[in-house]
């Protein structure tokens, strides 16, 4: 195997551990936000409240 290759082996291998680094993580963000966002609508007084924002001065 040459330089050109080995390099080019090397570069792919890090990149799939990169992706699977990136997925892992998103998949824990995107739990979590679950996860928030069931405790703030369980928390809620008010099932509407905080759906709207009066920027009216």
């Amino acid at each position: 195997m040459n330089a050109v290759q080995l390099q080019q082996a090397v570069n792919v291998s890090v990149f799939k551990q990169v992706q699977d680094t990136t997925q892992a993580q998103a998949s824990i963000l995107l739990e979590g936000l679950a996860n928030t966002t069931q405790n703030v609508q369980a928390q809620a007084s008010h099932p509407t409240l905080g759906q709207s924002i009066d920027i009216r001065a």
